[in-house]
């Protein structure tokens, strides 16, 4: 596997491989609206049994396990305060979820993993979770990032800039 930023990427170089371009954009965590959580839904504690089924069932080809999750609570850069999980109130299921980490070191926030159930996006879920993520580590970071497949189909590249992120940068996963 091989990571090329977009500026040394010549498609012609690398036809042998399987190219996967991901974004990474930037947020500089300046005048960020409070949003409110959508009515119907609500916060509560998930566990990491339950943060591994949700992100399992958004993504057709990601098998994260409560280990994994257990190991990035082991992380310098976790804080439980950046772990989020909204429920439907009338099912009582996980509607969506989102994980997040701050190096105090640098000043950064990464947001990892955000995610809506198909059945519940469009409700607003997704930019109430960004945002939340965002003003929680507002006080303890200069700014923050994220990054995704430039070819998902749920394009959450504009969930991001809806959110005020804003940027042009790509690399590329190459795989042979």
């Amino acid at each position: 596997m091989s990571i090329v930023h977009q500026d040394n990427f010549n498609k012609k170089e690398y036809q042998h491989y399987i190219d996967e371009p991901y974004f990474r954009l930037i947020h500089n965590l300046q005048n960020l609206p409070v949003q409110a959580l959508p009515q119907g839904y609500s916060l509560y504690k998930a566990t990491l049994k339950e943060f591994a089924e949700h992100i399992n069932s958004c993504y057709s080809k990601i098998g994260v396990t409560e280990a994994d999750l257990r190991d990035y609570t082991a992380r310098p850069v976790y804080d439980s305060a950046f772990w989020l999980a909204i429920r439907d109130n009338k099912t009582n299921e996980v509607a969506a979820t989102g994980i997040a980490e701050l190096d105090k070191e640098i000043g950064e926030g990464v947001l990892d993993w955000i995610q809506v159930s198909e059945q519940h996006r469009g409700q607003g879920l997704g930019e109430y979770l960004v945002s939340e993520l965002l003003r929680r580590m507002k006080d303890n970071a200069k700014f923050a990032t994220v990054s995704g497949q430039c070819n998902n189909p749920a394009n959450p590249e504009v969930l991001y800039r809806k959110c005020g992120f804003t940027g042009s940068d790509v690399w590329h996963v190459l795989r042979r």
